[in-house]
């Protein structure tokens, strides 16, 4: 997985739909945060790892990656955004936290960043949400070729009037 290639991916699908939707001169991290915050919750619904409640087993593991990738696609933008798009190197530990505890680590991280939007806070963040992937079982080739795969088609969806 190389992170740089994928901030080089996300910037040209972030100025495509700027222009698309004439949104050059907005300031979009809010809107992006919350919108990350949303997909963090479909993929946690998908691995179903906080309902006790229900016997029914997750969702395949493809379907997971894909919710995965989607919170990529925001993270990464919004780091590009704040010009956070250099020079990382991402901490991943091998902790073995629970689904439901790395979850709310990263609802944690995102709630501090989102009151300090301080490079270190977004690398906090990042590593975190790489962490939740390495917990759920994705390999870094795994999550490079989805996310690729999906900025295809947001790219896509994009042309299409989505």
């Amino acid at each position: 997985m190389n992170i740089d290639t994928m901030f080089e991916l996300q910037k040209v699908l972030d100025i495509h739909i700027k222009e698309k939707h004439n949104l050059e001169m907005e300031n979009l991290i809010e809107r992006k945060i919350l919108a990350l915050l949303v997909e963090i919750g479909e993929l946690a619904n998908e691995t179903r790892c906080f309902k006790f409640w229900s016997i029914k087993p997750p969702s395949s593991k493809e379907k997971i990656l894909e919710e995965f990738v989607d919170g990529v696609h925001f993270i990464l933008s919004i780091g590009l955004d704040l010009s956070y798009n250099a020079g990382f190197e991402l901490t991943i530990n091998d902790e073995e936290l629970s689904l439901v505890d790395q979850f709310l680590s990263i609802y944690q991280r995102i709630a501090d960043f989102q009151l300090n939007h301080t490079k270190e806070t977004y690398k906090v963040l990042l590593s975190e949400y790489f962490n939740l992937g390495r917990l759920l079982g994705f390999t870094k080739e795994e999550i490079m070729f989805a996310y690729i795969s999906k900025n295809e088609i947001n790219h896509e969806r994009q042309e299409q009037g989505y």
